[in-house]
């Protein structure tokens, strides 16, 4: 039998199918079931009829488990939306422990080479991988003695993985070594924040990326490495919510009242059994003086629309990037017996200003609803900033101002398609005992020069007019890649933000987002005199 304990949170379920997690919104009791009327009876009727047929005659032994929890109860959800979707035990297991946001092992990513090797993609800062000396293209070839060879990538992880405090020995082959490298390694908690660390792109211009909004501390999270920075000298902020698939739903409103006034509505949600319910900001935050830049684009979702549904409602930020994707669904997790659970849609958020942003999903495949995203807006539902400017409901949030992410050209998509940047780097760190480089190293043109021969060599096609096009691109590329090896993740991730040209395009329309927010505070002063005059 179902428990009286629900879950309600806000994220694709294609996300959720890849294992991130569901968290506590708020409790209640399950709604009273009533009782069936003679239609559904008689549709139970039938499916128990089909059932008996499909179990007597079927050719191979029927798994009364995976016909009903694989088939029939997945498909019968799947004609509702394409959100609602029930999790067997290990899935429900998976988004609990993502809710958690720490694991146990050694801290690093991993992926396949091209001779079907697992390999080592990139450690995490502070993980008994990288501290170890365990570097991106090591191939792992033994775990504990046990040979790796014909094992997939899947197989080679379920054996390093642990208890904490556990050991567990890898062997690897490295670039420019004949021996196999062996280290020996403690299994630790692994952390995996949902907020980058905040920095400075240039003085008084802020930078930090909310990456995910399924940690419960999403929102202290955000917070504390604003205070870190220093958040009274931030004299603009660009808010990066770019592939953010959402998450929690009080962690987006959370997120967002922190940039809010108190009292003001972040969102409000109600369905067919659910009475409407609005949350606001619950104290004014210290970031309320300063102008936001809010970066989105289509896999933007969920909690990351209400953030930024709520900061453009508010005309509280710019929002600049591509249309959201347009998820205005909100889902209650029902427990189930054998540790399995429900997640069913039972009500749709609204922004501030009334809009729905659900993208319609009729008459299109899961596949279309997910991957061939059309902007799409509902004329018939507009609404009004707080200014009075124009939005629209009816397809994700519309951001204030277009960013297009140039396309790749032939060589580019050539380059990346074989990985070159990785190997090469693989393959120039290999034999150096010390990986470390200088501060503020910048690739030369004797390193442009070997990674020119190394493309030629590995028969990469190209052309010489190919290759002067693209040398800045080769060369920033070769930074990002060289720096994950030499610093770590995070200062590669740096160096790709601090490139990026929608993030230099965010600080250039800074000035739009500080006449939103003068234009707001006018707003609100205006509306404080009237109330006052009316009450008078």
């Amino acid at each position: 039998m179902p428990s009286g304990r629900r879950y309600y949170f806000a994220v694709p379920a294609v996300v959720l199918l890849s294992s991130l997690a569901i968290g506590t919104f708020s409790g209640g009791s399950a709604s009273a079931a009533t009782a069936p009327d003679d239609g559904m009876n008689q549709s139970i009727k039938s499916f128990t009829k089909v059932y008996d047929l499909v179990e007597q005659n079927f050719a191979d032994r029927v798994q009364a488990d995976k016909a009903i929890y694989d088939g029939a109860i997945p498909g019968m959800l799947h004609t509702l939306d394409p959100h609602s979707n029930f999790f067997d035990p290990k899935a429900y297991a998976a988004m609990r422990e993502e809710q958690r946001a720490k694991y146990f092992g050694v801290g690093m990513l991993v992926g396949t080479d091209a001779k079907n090797r697992t390999i080592v993609r990139q450690p995490f800062v502070g993980s008994p991988a990288l501290k170890a000396g365990l570097r991106p293209g090591d191939a792992i070839v033994e775990v504990d003695d046990k040979k790796t060879e014909g094992m997939n990538q899947t197989q080679v992880v379920e054996m390093i993985k642990g208890q904490r405090g556990t050991p567990v020995q890898l062997k690897v082959a490295r670039e420019g070594n004949d021996q196999l490298l062996s280290f020996n390694l403690v299994r630790d908690e692994i952390p995996r924040p949902s907020v980058s660390d905040a920095f400075w792109l240039r003085p008084g211009i802020a930078y930090i990326e909310v990456k995910n909004f399924t940690d419960e501390n999403t929102a202290k999270e955000m917070e504390d490495k604003l205070h870190k920075l220093g958040e009274k000298d931030i004299k603009g902020l660009v808010l990066d919510l770019r592939d953010n698939p959402g998450g929690l739903l009080n962690q987006g409103i959370e997120v967002a009242g922190h940039f809010l006034k108190k009292n003001q509505l972040v969102v409000s949600h109600r369905g067919r059994t659910q009475p409407q319910k609005n949350f606001s900001a619950r104290s004014n935050g210290e970031g309320r003086d300063y102008p936001i830049v809010v970066l989105v684009n289509r896999r933007s979702a969920s909690a990351a629309e209400i953030v930024s549904g709520a900061l453009q409602d508010h005309d509280r930020a710019w929002i600049l990037g591509e249309t959201t994707f347009g998820k205005g669904l909100v889902q209650s997790v029902f427990p189930l017996s054998e540790n399995t659970a429900l997640a069913l849609t039972t009500m749709h958020y609204y922004t501030p200003s009334g809009r729905l942003i659900q993208r319609d999903y009729s008459n299109i495949s899961f596949l279309d609803y997910y991957y061939n995203h059309a902007d799409q807006k509902n004329s018939a539902d507009v609404k009004m900033t707080d200014s009075g400017r124009t939005v629209y409901g009816g397809g994700g949030i519309t951001p204030d101002e277009k960013f297009t992410v140039a396309k790749l050209n032939k060589f580019q998509i050539e380059v990346l398609r074989n990985d070159a940047f990785f190997n090469f780097s693989s393959k120039w760190f290999g034999p150096k005992k010390d990986a470390r480089l200088p501060a503020g190293w910048e690739p030369n043109e004797g390193v442009v020069n070997e990674f020119h021969q190394f493309l030629l060599d590995n028969k990469i096609q190209f052309t010489e007019a190919d290759f002067a096009e693209n040398h800045k691109w080769v060369k920033d590329y070769l930074k990002r890649q060289f720096y994950m090896t030499g610093f770590n993740v995070d200062a590669s991730d740096r160096v790709r933000i601090e490139q990026d040209p929608e993030v230099t395009k965010a600080v250039e329309s800074m000035p739009k987002a500080q006449e939103l927010l003068d234009r707001s505070k006018k707003m609100i002063v205006q509306r404080t005199s009237e109330e006052k005059r009316a009450a008078q």
